[in-house]
């Protein structure tokens, strides 16, 4: 599986709905977006540019959705219908490839989406590439936990902030995944002889969204280094103080 894409232009994608699959159908009957969250990469590259709607679906949202993305029918009573949006998320996501977590799920509920306009809409792999970013993690990572909070932990992505699934913030987030994850670097902790057999090479992840914040010790702090390291040496050789 070539997991790193050719595609110039991508945008990470994750939608919201009002319920889930029924069981034996496709994951949209009886069921509507009510949230889209998109994140623009070009060149592996994140440009700050994103789209986010919320939808009014025009019935009500499940409790076990609102359980999981918190978005209530309160919340989205008063935002415009999909036909109302559609245009502008169609120009925001024509020609990239869409790289989506756990992609059909959310491709069938888009192309449920276009299929109800009038006239009807374009098929979505008709206009875009798909990417699938939880086969990719799949494959990187076999027989593991491969949701977006385990892939967070693997890479050491904050994800604090998703309280709830929220389609931008998860946009985000599996931005970051996807472009660390398909940097090259399997495996951490690797020896120069692992890596180049694995991968051939050592691979590079890209920290240009890295932004570490390094903080001194202070004066007290450092006192109580040193007193540690006197009671070290009392019992044989500091290997701190060579």
């Amino acid at each position: 599986m070539n997991i790193v894409s050719s595609a110039p232009r991508q945008i990470i994608l994750d939608t919201e709905t009002t319920g889930m699959n029924q069981a034996g159908g496709p994951v949209y009957i009886g069921h509507r977006i009510i949230e889209i969250g998109c994140v623009e990469v070009i060149n592996r590259k994140l440009t700050g540019r994103t789209y986010h709607q919320y939808i009014n679906p025009g019935m009500l949202i499940d409790e076990e959705a609102i359980e999981v993305h918190g978005i209530t029918n309160e919340r989205v009573a008063s935002e415009p219908r999909f036909h109302e949006i559609a245009k502008d998320f169609i120009d925001f996501i024509d020609g990239a490839e869409i790289v989506a977590h756990n992609a059909p799920f959310d491709i069938s509920f888009m192309d449920h989406e276009f299929s109800m306009l009038q006239p009807t809409g374009p098929v979505t792999a008709n206009m875009c590439q798909i990417l699938d970013s939880l086969e990719v993690a799949k494959h990187l990572h076999p027989g593991q936990k491969n949701n977006l909070d385990a892939l967070c932990k693997r890479y050491g992505i904050d994800n604090s902030r998703r309280t709830y699934h929220g389609a931008l913030l998860d946009a985000e987030i599996l931005a970051d995944v996807y472009l660390i994850m398909t940097g090259g670097q399997i495996k951490f902790n690797l020896s120069a002889d692992e890596a180049n057999q694995e991968d051939g090479g050592v691979a590079k992840i890209d920290t240009s969204r890295l932004n570490l914040k390094v903080i001194s010790a202070s004066a007290d702090e450092l006192v109580s280094h040193e007193q540690r390291l006197d009671l070290v040496a009392k019992s044989g050789k500091c290997l701190w103080r060579g």
